[in-house]
């Protein structure tokens, strides 16, 4: 498919409730969304957002938030395979009824090698048990935002997709995390491109809207208009009316 703008309704509108932000989605002229943690309200209330807007929801995070005040049960942490896989069949319930083409797996707290052969069991699992036609993504988040985090570098997540050796796990872009990580953005879209499936963007350091911070955007978006095909979802805190902040949309057409 061609570069989809895509919405985060986690982090888009942030004034409205949650439900009230697919409307002002499509009213701002988006086709699809995405939503990090869907898990707090019933499927069907987010279907129904979905569905009397058209809107394609692009992924959501998983699994989700652990309630009972244990340990979360993210994929990269040793000895949590079973609650992992536990969790899990939330997630499932939730595609299942909504549909995302995408599914980002997180990695959660955690180090070292055993952290490694945790997140790869993790993962083949997931991917095993996914619903055809979508998706599994990881994403290395930077140490800034998401201190302790197992994923932190994109070598680091070539390494573990190739050890998953799955066709439907792929690699997740963020602007913001790869500027932090890395310095350079668009080095890295560049550099990894064969296997990323999803870009978000959020400008650095402040993950804020596109062109307010460090990242060379003119130069990400000749990167992507180059042939990237897929969903482009903004992903980051508007600092006002998000409405103002939808430039970014028009200059990836461009």
């Amino acid at each position: 498919m061609p570069i989809t703008p895509a919405a985060n309704l986690s982090l888009l509108w942030p004034e409205l409730p949650y439900l009230d932000r697919f409307d002002a989605a499509a009213e701002a002229g988006f086709g699809a969304v995405e939503v990090l943690f869907p898990y707090d309200m019933p499927a069907k209330e987010t279907q129904r957002a979905l569905l009397r807007n058209g809107l394609t929801l692009a992924l959501i995070n998983a699994p989700p938030p652990n309630y009972t005040g244990g340990p979360p049960g993210f994929a990269a942490q040793p000895g949590g395979e079973a609650r992992f896989a536990h969790d899990m069949r939330r997630v499932w319930r939730y595609v299942e009824a909504l549909r995302p083409r995408m599914v980002h797996v997180m990695a959660g707290e955690a180090e070292g090698p055993a952290a490694a052969k945790a997140f790869v069991a993790s993962l083949r699992h997931a991917a095993a048990e996914a619903p055809p036609g979508g998706t599994l993504m990881i994403e290395p988040l930077c140490p800034q935002a998401k201190p302790g985090y197992f994923l932190n570098d994109y070598a680091q997540a070539a390494e573990l997709l190739a050890a998953v050796d799955a066709p439907n796990v792929a690699l997740q872009f963020d602007s913001f995390h790869a500027q932090m990580i890395h310095g350079d953005a668009v080095a890295v879209f560049e550099e990894y491109r064969p296997l990323i499936r999803h870009v978000q963007l959020g400008d650095a350091p402040e993950r804020g809207a596109p062109g307010s911070g460090d990242v060379d955007f003119d130069g990400l978006f000749a990167a992507l208009r180059a042939g990237y095909d897929g969903f482009v979802s903004g992903e980051y805190s508007p600092g006002g009316p998000t409405e103002r902040s939808l430039g970014w949309v028009t200059a990836l057409g461009e």
